[in-house]
């Protein structure tokens, strides 16, 4: 795609309504984050777990974890290390919510890896302020990453600045030199996931990256056409916010994706994760898909079969301690799979090659409401890591 397309004046105005949404939402959403990382620090961030209990050889039995956890991969929403205990990870999130979980607990393992990354001397020699608290950023990030990937078997998904959101050229320079940091530490790319908000740009620089052999995780898609570019474009994973969709449909109107679940009967979100899925996996596409801002059990038994959940803890202990006898195992069916996938009808204006233009048109106010609204908490989460690495450098002994 070419700087000019960047650029377009459609693209221009799509990305003046969403900056008008974050300037009228940003004090209001920035204190619920706030509220979020002091309150209940467990929900801050996730670790990709295949979690499951033992099974009594004796009688049969078998916890409702056990079931859910043969058809799909557990998420466990935490950042609370304790935890990694009861639901033992296999992949793990790091982020400024991290960052700001790791500052507020200075006796956490990985408040080395952020007092070692506000020693670095290449951050020290740079003379603007901004530039040198943005270096100790991506520094800490990496190092707290890095410490993660010797923890756990899996991927380590990095969150890229959200500020860069509208940048694709931003977002391509940002992964490549986070790739170059984990590199420094020897950190292999293909133990690396890069998240990134999934705006028309954000879905462009993953398609570059993708073509690099660098992963992308696409956060922030709340709208079928999010889904389906982000497959095109060869994302490693797309995550979908199921409740996040729910609350908007509770109070709005208008938007035309939403109205025709309703009309079916059907949740909004639980009916992207399917439709998306299906998309994925009716046409061949690479990308693993994953179901966030689950609100109960029920929310999993209706997406069984997807590739990742993420749940909140009490879900997760609450399945851990129901038991399933053998003759109930059916009530928790596959809900995805690809043999279902393959007898799924798609219209012709949902198998269109999308572009920034027919992605304009398709993103309905849910998804702009919504997209921007994640994008405004990421980003004040951000400037608050780099406020807060202002406050405390230079850390002792330096």
């Amino acid at each position: 795609m070419s700087v000019a397309t960047l650029h377009s004046p459609l693209l221009s105005s799509l990305s003046s309504s969403f900056a008008l949404l974050q300037e009228r939402r940003f004090l209001r959403l920035a204190a619920a984050e706030t509220r979020l990382i002091i309150l209940k620090p467990q929900r801050l961030t996730s670790s990709l777990i295949r979690a499951s209990s033992p099974k009594s050889l004796d009688t049969g039995l078998s916890s409702e974890l056990d079931v859910v956890t043969s058809y799909s991969d557990i998420v466990p929403d935490t950042v609370v290390f304790d935890d990694f205990e009861r639901f033992p990870p296999t992949a793990a999130t790091v982020s400024s919510s991290l960052l700001l979980g790791i500052c507020s607990l200075p006796a956490t393992k990985f408040r080395s890896a952020v007092d070692t990354a506000l020693a670095d001397s290449e951050c020290y020699r740079l003379e603007k302020s901004n530039d040198r608290m943005s270096c100790f950023f991506d520094k800490a990030l990496v190092n707290v990453g890095g410490d993660l990937a010797k923890l756990v078997p899996g991927r380590v998904s990095t969150e890229v600045d959200a500020r860069l959101a509208y940048d694709t050229h931003g977002i391509v320079q940002k992964v490549h030199y986070l790739l170059k940091l984990y590199t420094d530490i020897e950190v292999p790319s293909e133990r690396l996931l890069f998240k990134i908000p999934s705006t028309w740009q954000g879905i462009e620089a993953s398609r570059l990256l993708e073509s690099e052999g660098i992963q992308t995780h696409m956060t922030f898609v709340y709208s079928f056409c999010q889904a389906a570019a982000a497959a095109q474009a060869g994302a490693s994973v797309i995550q979908i916010f199921v409740g996040r969709l729910r609350d908007w449909a509770r109070n709005h109107t208008g938007d035309p994706e939403v109205d025709a679940a309703l009309r079916r009967g059907e949740d909004p979100g639980l009916a992207l994760v399917t439709k998306a899925y299906n998309y994925i996996h009716k046409y061949g596409h690479k990308s693993k898909l994953m179901a966030a801002a689950i609100r109960n059990k029920q929310d999993i038994f209706n997406v069984l079969g997807v590739d990742y959940i993420i749940s909140p803890l009490k879900i997760l202990q609450s399945l851990k301690e129901s038991v399933t006898p053998p003759d109930e195992k059916y009530s928790l069916m596959r809900r995805l799979s690809p043999q279902s996938a393959a007898s799924y009808n798609f219209s012709d204006e949902e198998l269109v090659k999308w572009d920034q233009y027919s992605f304009a048109s398709a993103l309905g106010p849910a998804a702009v409401e919504l997209l921007a609204g994640g994008m405004d908490g990421y980003a004040s989460q951000s400037q608050r890591v780099e406020d807060l690495f202002g406050k405390i450098w230079p850390p002792p002994n330096v």
